[in-house]
């Protein structure tokens, strides 16, 4: 967490009162959670009923999904198809998974290239091919950016197409608030879903933004707080550490996202200098012939052949370097990336993966402590791999 965010989760911890009170400290508190609803409303080009507080980016990924398909199916029947990228998060994967399973769901999943990125072509081809033309569609989900391999995703574009034909858009913008330019107006989605860990807030408070008119039907139901779209009561403090950070990271981007670059740029030539077969998977770490940034600026994920990525995690981390093997992990046995999966990647490469996130506080010394630390590492694992048995080296 960001000092600034402590220091108001702190300080709102310390108010009694709860926002849906009517009391003097009710009211004291409701103006916490109302200046933090118009600050993240302001920095994310929403307007302040558009911004929903939920627990975080999951209950809001669910939120947007579920209450989309019943709320489009409630006004009519025929809405059954749900689409979205092979490479979500699964706050949404699983969702769609439930809906399929038991409401009824006509899921298509749109492939990605090798890079990660979802043609949006292939959104007006699931549209149309819906049982009953665009009538037939509930709504279309892509995510902004990967968590996985940073790829960003032509949102815009295909919250485009959808609305050639009515059909509403979600996207999880969890990784690209605050590393990238959101402007929720702007991009066309009619509902995104943004974290304040992610931001260096504090973690279990995040939002859905979903425009006006937007026909929800809740997944929580109780008190009717947030527009009745989101019972419970609210994470004042939370909520106010969620702001903060935010208004930093957005602020910070014009100087914070070079530096980021930067040092991403320099851990992946160290990497790679020091593991010349390393792959970086995902889009390119430069910018595209127009500007766009096709990537996050803190992600770099790479493959290893010849490695297991939780042999690389553990041998990482004992030498003080933390990253993630990037993997979901379903009742304790690990499985190959669905990401890497959907990229094209056979199963011995993607056990092989590791993503290294850069945030705010990160410095140079932490990419020089990587690339002291991968050489030796990656040559331990393969020995490893080899004494087992052998892994295939791509």
């Amino acid at each position: 967490m960001r000092p600034q965010a402590i220091a108001a989760v702190c300080a709102v911890m310390a108010q009694v009162g709860n926002a849906s009170s009517l009391h003097t400290s009710g009211r004291r508190v409701r103006r916490v959670v109302e200046e933090g609803r118009e600050q993240l409303a302001a920095l994310l080009g929403a307007g302040p009923s558009e911004v929903v507080f939920t627990a975080g980016g999951t209950e809001a990924d669910n939120l947007a999904v579920k209450g989309l398909f019943w709320a489009r199916r409630a006004a009519d029947p025929r809405r059954r198809r749900v689409i979205a990228s092979a490479v979500e998060h699964h706050a949404v994967l699983d969702p769609v998974d439930w809906l399929a399973e038991h409401e009824g769901a006509d899921v298509v999943w749109l492939g990605v290239d090798p890079t990660g990125r979802v043609d949006p072509a292939q959104v007006r081809e699931a549209i149309l091919g819906a049982e009953h033309g665009p009538d037939g569609v509930a709504l279309v989900s892509v995510m902004w950016a990967n968590n996985e391999v940073g790829t960003v995703q032509p949102v815009a574009e295909i919250a485009a197409i959808a609305h050639e034909y009515g059909v509403p858009v979600h996207s999880d913008a969890v990784q690209a608030v605050g590393s990238l330019p959101v402007h929720f107006a702007a991009s066309g989605v009619d509902a995104m879903t943004l974290s304040g860990h992610k931001l260096g807030g504090p973690v279990g408070v995040g939002a859905l933004l979903a425009r006006r008119g937007l026909e929800l039907t809740p997944v929580l139901h109780g008190g009717g707080q947030e527009r009745q779209l989101r019972s419970g009561t609210l994470d004042a403090a939370g909520i106010s550490g969620m702001a903060t950070a935010a208004a930093l990271a957005v602020e910070g981007m014009a100087t914070d996202g070079p530096r980021l670059r930067a040092l991403r740029d320099a851990l992946v030539a160290a990497v790679q200098a020091e593991v010349p077969d390393a792959v970086l998977r995902g889009a390119p770490i430069a910018p595209a012939a127009d500007g766009i940034l096709p990537r996050l600026p803190g992600n770099a994920h790479f493959t290893f052949p010849g490695c297991e990525g939780d042999s690389l995690l553990y041998l990482l981390d004992a030498r003080g370097v933390e990253c993630s093997t990037g993997s979901a992990c379903q009742a304790g046995v690990p499985q190959p990336s669905h990401v890497l999966r959907a990229m094209g990647l056979p199963d011995s490469l993607s056990r092989g993966a590791l993503r290294f996130s850069l945030g705010w506080n990160s410095t140079p010394d932490d990419v020089s402590a990587l690339a002291a630390a991968i050489g030796p590492v990656v040559a331990r694992a393969r020995r490893a791999g080899l004494a087992a048995g052998g892994l295939d080296r791509g």
